[in-house]
């Protein structure tokens, strides 16, 4: 079963930078995006929403910086998860960047394994369902390197989308998330899907979990939650 892999945004301007950050973001087992410029940057997360952007400082048309901004005033953008990518290696650049609201900041020239290492903490930290560690509750374990849901150490068959939606919920147990929620981070704001759709998905997911489908909880006039109590 294919499950989507990943997307990392880099913008950067300097080709050498963009062509070991790609090979490196591969390596790891994401896929990779490259953009030139900021306005670049900014169409296409208008497209597609990434799972985390390298930013760089300095871009042909305007700052990187700028466009940190306007991705923390835009309310569906405002918690992606950033790296700030730059030479710029003074404390009081690297607390500008911060201010702006950059979650973390490599300084050029960086070695591959420290961008993966920041990368892998990163998503853990901002973006749990992105994680690549296996996860539990009660009966199932999903592994998201294998995409493999085990039910009693047994295989079960699932679809793509209830592997998603399995994902996205065991990477938050306990807690309510609304139907225009799960549609936004598990199929992305982008995706013209109705929220009744979920219904759909939740009751396919309930059916393939079979005797743990209790694990699913219905919170009425809500939405939807992981729950092993």
């Amino acid at each position: 079963m294919a499950v989507d892999k990943t997307t990392i945004l880099i913008v950067e301007d300097e080709p050498p930078i963009i062509e070991l950050v790609t090979f490196t973001l591969k390596e790891a087992g994401w896929n990779a995006a490259a953009v030139h410029t900021s306005a670049e940057g900014w169409e296409y997360m208008q497209q597609k929403t990434p799972q985390l952007v390298l930013l760089d400082w300095m871009l042909p048309d305007q700052s990187g910086l700028r466009l940190l901004s306007r991705i923390r005033s835009d309310r569906q953008l405002q918690g992606l998860p950033v790296i700030m990518l730059t030479a710029k290696s003074m404390e009081e650049d690297k607390i500008a960047g911060l201010d702006n609201g950059a979650d973390d900041y490599i300084t050029k020239p960086f070695s591959p394994r420290e961008l993966t290492s920041r990368i892998k903490a990163l998503l853990r930290r901002k973006s749990p369902e992105h994680a690549q560690s296996a996860m539990t509750a009660g009966p199932v374990t999903l592994d998201p390197v294998s995409c493999t849901v085990m039910l009693n150490a047994q295989k079960i068959d699932i679809g793509h989308a209830e592997f998603r939606l399995l994902k996205f919920f065991l990477a938050h147990p306990e807690r309510v998330f609304s139907r225009s929620q799960l549609l936004d981070k598990v199929w992305g704001d982008h995706v013209a899907i109705e929220e009744r759709t979920v219904d759909v998905h939740v009751l396919r997911l309930r059916k393939a979990l079979k005797e743990a489908e209790s694990l699913i909880k219905t919170v009425r006039s809500v939405g939807y939650m992981l729950s092993e109590k």
